[in-house]
């Protein structure tokens, strides 16, 4: 089975809405699918963790209902993001709701997600997980994922370092499977240019949190808008791992963005939501792409003016 034609041939365009702390939720999720792009949240973001199974229920339905009002249009499946690590308490509660109800798409993150691929394929499912250099990417294609995410320079929340010039080709060379691309990207030809390089999917997530849909507060969203790619800041400090957080957000926390010491990665905690709500609550996540972030449009509306982009962009080259 071709995994990666069988889903491509599911979507309007060839990209992703990654998930994001807090600001991922059914609202956004459900837009994002119905526009015809693959939609995600991380199971920690439904709490308390009973409502993750009313959280799938409804997603389940309302995209059922929609594909069978609408039986011409594309409509994505969505993906669930789980944490592979041994402070995240609720990974096996999150995962037997996973397999209950039987979710499309497995986001992982961290440590290989041996056990999370098993369960995730007893029913057909497929798995996708993040990587930051080329030996990750090894470890978690020995443990049979079906896609990996090449999270590079620039990406908003836990990022790496590597440009995407250098990962895209180091996975390349050893895997034609399912490649995802994040880091930096905004516009319809950002999506173009990760293909082009040998990616088969985008991973957008700065730019669907100035959205109308996502699950952020206005002034998180006008930060946003009124940031530039000079106004990330890359630090270890909040969760113990490197990543990309808005300044205004450090500074307006009491913080001095020149200052900041390293986190300890001894120190993560993903079983408390106490620590969570510090570094995303109050330290706004965001990648370098923001200065092309002018707008908090619809979810509808900005992924009918990516594929726009898309579009065009492909004829200029092609004619």
């Amino acid at each position: 089975m071709n995994n990666k034609k069988i889903l491509l041939d599911q979507l309007k365009l060839p990209l992703i809405g990654s998930p994001m702390y807090i600001v991922s939720g059914p609202d956004l999720v459900i837009e994002q699918c119905k526009a015809g792009i693959i939609g995600s949240f991380p199971a920690l973001n439904a709490r308390p963790k009973e409502i993750l199974d009313d959280w799938l229920i409804r997603i389940s339905e309302e995209l059922s209902a929609y594909k069978l009002a609408n039986p011409n249009i594309k409509i994505a499946p969505y993906a669930v993001n789980q944490i592979v690590h041994q402070s995240n308490d609720r990974l096996m509660f999150d995962m037997e709701l996973c397999v209950k109800h039987k979710v499309p798409i497995v986001i992982t993150s961290l440590r290989p997600p041996g056990e999370v691929v098993d369960a995730v394929h007893s029913y057909g499912g497929l798995v996708f997980h993040d990587v930051i250099s080329i030996k990750h990417a090894k470890k978690a294609l020995d443990q049979g994922v079906d896609g990996i995410i090449a999270v590079c320079a620039g990406a908003g929340g836990h990022a790496g370092t590597l440009s995407p010039f250098a990962l895209v080709k180091e996975i390349r060379a050893i895997y034609d499977g399912i490649l995802i691309l994040s880091g930096s990207m905004s516009c319809g030809q950002d999506i173009l240019a990760a293909q082009c390089m040998g990616a088969d999917l985008a991973y957008f997530g700065t730019r669907f949190i100035a959205t109308k849909e996502a699950n952020a507060v206005s002034d998180y969203k006008d930060m946003i808008v009124q940031s530039n790619a000079e106004d990330i800041i890359y630090s270890s400090l909040f969760t113990g791992i490197h990543g990309s957080y808005l300044k205004g957000s450090i500074v307006n926390s009491g913080l001095d963005p020149k200052s900041l010491v390293d986190g300890s990665k001894n120190n993560m905690d993903f079983g408390s939501a106490a620590n969570k709500a510090k570094a995303w609550k109050d330290i706004w996540g965001a990648g370098q792409g923001v200065g092309t972030m002018k707008d908090i449009p619809s979810v509808k509306d900005l992924i009918d003016r990516l594929s726009i982009e898309y579009d065009s962009t492909l004829n200029e080259l092609t004619n």
